[in-house]
């Protein structure tokens, strides 16, 4: 369907995200990003990764609170969610978070208040950035 306008969104293309540590940032994204199927594409101050369907880059922010952890109630991102192909993925992908030792926010969960059946863990990035790995049947 097109907009009133004519033109047509397929998706999104990138995400850009502004970091306190930008090292440790490059490690917690290589790890977590790897497992999701992301390659890193460059390293050059704006670090990206690509997936199938989407690049997320980091960058060293340039101005903030230093000691204040990401508040996702403030102005900007709340959270950013990938979609997996199953609940077994999300299950395979908590072990991991547990493994490496990833602050999980919330377990796999159902959650048919979003919708049915939707089921997903909560994680956080070094900066309090809340990410999702959600599992929603398509229609």
């Amino acid at each position: 369907m097109e907009s009133m306008n004519g033109v047509q969104i397929l998706g999104l293309d990138h995400i850009d995200l502004s970091v306190r540590d930008l090292a440790r940032s490059r490690a917690f994204y290589d790890s977590v990003l790897t497992v999701l199927g992301f390659h890193r594409i460059t390293d050059d101050g704006t670090i990206v990764w690509r997936g199938p369907h989407l690049e997320i880059g980091i960058r060293a922010a340039t101005s903030g609170d230093e000691g204040k952890p990401h508040d996702r109630y403030d102005v900007g991102l709340h959270h950013l969610a990938f979609r997996a192909q199953s609940r077994a993925d999300v299950d395979r992908f908590h072990g991991f978070l547990v493994q490496e030792g990833i602050d999980v926010l919330d377990p796999p969960t159902d959650y048919p208040e979003y919708s049915a059946p939707y089921y997903a863990v909560f994680f956080v990035d070094p900066d309090g950035i809340k990410l999702e790995l959600a599992y929603r049947r398509s229609a």
